[in-house]
């Protein structure tokens, strides 16, 4: 199963990548994050791992480790989860435009076992997500001080 996005924020690309890939502003645009912990030391980076804790669908919580498996700044990053309930993939790609940066967004996966049933619905909901989380990480990045 895929979603796909596309959207623009009226921010360079460096500070949009800069913003999306700090871990410490993660729960600020996505906002089912409870917790959200960098296992890894450094800047986030290629090979960051970070913990989540999510409130999903219904208010059950559950907790995923996600791994930054691409990480070209400010162009493009995939998160990678390596420990959780669902197998995604997510990639952003940032491209310079006038007076901004034009984001596009996919995820790949799917559910297993009995889940898989549920997957239409599943994928559905993720999509309706996602496009939450990126209305609100414009409006943030857009509202930042200019550096």
């Amino acid at each position: 199963m895929r979603v796909e996005q596309t959207f623009w924020v009226s921010r360079r690309p460096e500070v949009v990548f800069e913003y999306m890939t700090d871990p410490t502003h993660l729960a600020a645009w996505q906002t089912s994050k409870t917790a959200v912990e960098q296992l890894t030391v450094g800047p986030p980076g290629l090979g960051t791992l970070i913990r989540e804790r999510t409130r999903g669908p219904g208010g059950r919580e559950f907790e995923q480790v996600v791994e930054f498996t691409e990480f070209d700044p400010p162009h493009r990053f995939r998160a990678h989860i390596v420990e959780g309930p669902f197998l995604v993939d997510a990639v952003w790609e940032l491209a310079a435009a006038p007076d901004g940066t034009l984001v596009r967004f996919h995820t790949d996966g799917g559910l297993t076992g009995a889940a898989r049933l549920l997957q239409p619905l599943a994928w559905w909901l993720l999509g309706r997500r996602m496009a939450r989380y990126h209305q609100n990480l414009r409006k943030i990045v857009e509202a930042l001080p200019d550096t």
